[in-house]
This record gives structure tokens, sequence and C-alpha cells, in this order.
């Protein structure tokens, strides 16, 4: 036969009385339902890192997050001021020359006009005066009608001249302006704002190939319309766990969860499933595994919650009122039966129990009770004299 062994120096637990629940425990990582990406402008050129806003901290809506270099665009600016103030000045140039050249042609055409009202007044003297004089007056009629057609053809070519440059000239200067409104434009993309409250993420910078990619930094150089940052919104923080096949059929939308992050062990964060994955996913680990998701929403919000955060999702799929609990390595097996040694006056005492529910910690049994000691390692036996 076999007794207990005397009491010893080995590691106890207390049994505990009170609701045990009952969980189906996986593996999740933080996400955001909700998040902006922050692109880099499409047509800027020379896109140099200046500043950028501490990775992982919290920002408003409206902050600057990144900052470029904008002294190549100032001096584009500069240079298309430069040209758009020359252009301005030519065509101001062109506008007073053809007004100057609209006067003069006036005057002329005014001058061409009298000499022919002249010419006409001396041609109709040609009865009171001699037959010489009124074909020379006839003469000066002709050419003074002559040259009235001519001026008012020049007065046609000097607007038609004056029109085609001055047009030629608003194109330039329309030209010179566009492309100092484009450098201005340009000029104020080299700040990017924030949208949304949140924190910043910035993208893997893969000009040096993807072995070498890493994390946008001061100093890198952005191609325009490239992602630079995305800025997840933490009040959309939901845990996202993998479901193993065996335990699908005993979780469903609604139920309450429990989750545990690594790295804020202190912390246990309540909330509901949302959501179950229709079909499995294979996922690449060795061996293959099929593995359902689940989505949790998360009730609390913390500031030191980051989405890619690794924890514990624990999915409550019963609930046993007023249950005797005790860890899982308290628990052994006699004879294909569970027991467990609680500790009496004379050592350990070998105790049949009943084996309710288990989770990955704790299970809950029936046979003992409340504030029982209990071994946490099996203690040797000894045969009896």
């Amino acid at each position: 036969m076999r007794h207990a062994q005397a009491a010893g120096n080995l590691p106890l637990a207390s049994a505990r009385r009170g609701d045990f629940l009952v969980i189906v425990r996986c593996r999740g990582e933080l996400r955001a339902r909700r998040s902006v990406q922050i692109t880099t402008p499409v047509n800027v050129p020379n896109l140099q890192i200046l500043w950028l806003a501490p990775p992982g901290e919290p920002i408003k809506a409206g902050d600057a997050v990144v900052r470029f270099d904008p002294s190549s665009t100032n001096q584009q600016l500069q240079e298309k001021e430069a040209g758009l103030r020359q252009s301005q000045a030519t065509l101001d140039q062109a506008e007073a020359q053809a007004r100057i050249t609209a006067e003069q042609d006036k005057l002329d055409l005014a001058s061409a006009r009298y000499e022919l009202e002249r010419a006409k007044l001396e041609v109709s003297k040609a009865e009171i005066v001699s037959a010489l004089q009124g074909e020379e007056s006839k003469i000066d009629l002709g050419l003074a009608e002559q040259k009235l057609r001519m001026q008012e053809a020049t007065v046609r070519l000097h607007e038609a001249s004056d029109k085609s440059k001055i047009g030629s000239m608003t194109r330039l200067r329309n030209q010179s302006q566009a492309e100092v409104n484009l450098a201005k434009r340009r000029l104020s993309q080299m700040e990017l704002k924030a949208p949304i409250d949140g924190v910043v993420l910035y993208m893997m910078n893969y000009s040096q190939g993807w072995v070498n990619a890493k994390a946008f930094k001061v100093g890198d150089n952005a191609w325009p319309g490239s992602p630079l940052a995305e800025i997840p919104d933490l009040k959309t923080l939901e845990m996202e766990g993998k479901i193993e096949e065996i335990d699908r059929g005993r979780v469903a939308v609604g139920q309450a969860i429990r989750i545990k992050i690594d790295a804020l062990p202190e912390k246990t964060l309540e909330g509901k499933l949302s959501s179950l994955s229709i079909l499995t996913e294979q996922t690449n680990e060795w061996p293959p595994q099929k593995n359902f998701r689940a989505y949790a929403e998360v009730d609390e919000s913390s500031q030191r919650l980051r989405p890619g955060m690794n924890g514990n999702l624990d999915i409550v799929v019963n609930r046993l009122p007023d249950a005797i609990s005790i860890p899982t390595k308290a628990l052994f097996t006699r004879n294909g039966k569970p027991i467990v040694y609680v500790l009496g006056k004379n050592g350990y005492i070998p105790t049949e129990v009943e084996l309710l529910a288990r989770n990955p910690d704790e299970v809950a049994i029936k046979g003992i009770t409340a504030n029982d000691k209990v071994t946490l390692v099996e203690p040797p036996v000894e045969p009896k004299s």
C-alpha cells in the first residue's frame, strides 16, 4: 500500500470558491478598425525629410507629422517670381506702346479725313475756277481718298499687330503666374498634418531594397505619392485572434471576452466578441494549421495601448456559479481518476475529485472545500511498512 508523505516544503495553492469562467483562449494582436494613411505630395520633387513627429506618440488632428526641406522649392519660387515680374513688365510695355500707336493712328486718320474733306471742297469750286484748277482739285481728291484708305488699313494693321503681341505677352505672363502658383502650392505642401487623432506609425522605406528596408527617418528622400505614415484611431482598437477548429463550435458572437496584453500584464481589458470569420485561414507556420479569425471589441481605451501589441484573448463560453477552482498544476491522475493532494495534519492526503470544467490555467472541481491547501507538485509516496 501507499500513503501520503509527511508534510514537507512543497509549493501550495488555496482552493478558491466563486464564479468560474469557462474560457476559450487564443493568441491575438491589437489592430485598429480605422486608420488613415499620410502620403507624400504627388507633384512635388526633391522631398527630403527634415523633421518627423516622434513615432508611437499620441497626436491630435491638425498637428504637424512630417516637414520636408523647403530650400529647393524656395529657390524655385524666387526664380519664378522674377520671371513673372519680367513678363509683367514686358506686357505693360507692349500695352503702353499699343496705346501710343493707337493715339498716333487716330491723329493720322483724322488728318487724312480732313484732307479728304478739304479736297472735296476744292472740287466743289470747279464752276467758279479755271478748268485746269478744277482738274487739279479732282486729282487731289483722288489722292486724299487713297490716302484715307491707306490710313484706315494701317490702323487695322496696327490694331491686329498690337492685339497679337499683347495676347502673346499675356500668355507668357499667365504661364509665369501659373508657375509661381505651382511653386507656392508645393511650398505649402512641405508640411503634412495629421487628419485625425491617434498615434503615428511610419512606413518602411524600400528605396535600398527589401532586405535593407527600415522605417522612414530624418534625412530620407521620399518619392511623390508614396505612403509615408499611418495614423490608427485608438478609439477603434480591437483584438484579432486565431481560434482553432476544435474550439469554433463553442464560441459565438456577443460572448464576453477578457484581454491580457503582454506588455501590460497588470491590466485586464473587458469587451465582447464582435465577429467571426466564416472560413478558415491556413497559417504559414509549421506544421500548417487552419484557424478561424475572431475580432473582439475593447470597451476600455487606454493611452498605453498601441496597434500591434500581442496578448491573450479569453472568450467566456460558460459560467459556473459558486464553484471550487484550483490551479491546473494541482490536478493529478491516479488509476485513471482525477485527484488532488490536500494538506492535512499528518501530510498530504490524496483526494479524489470530480472535474467540472478546465481552463488553461485553472480547473473547476468538486470534492474539496474552499481554502483547502493543495500541492502544485505530486508528492513522493513511500511504501507502508
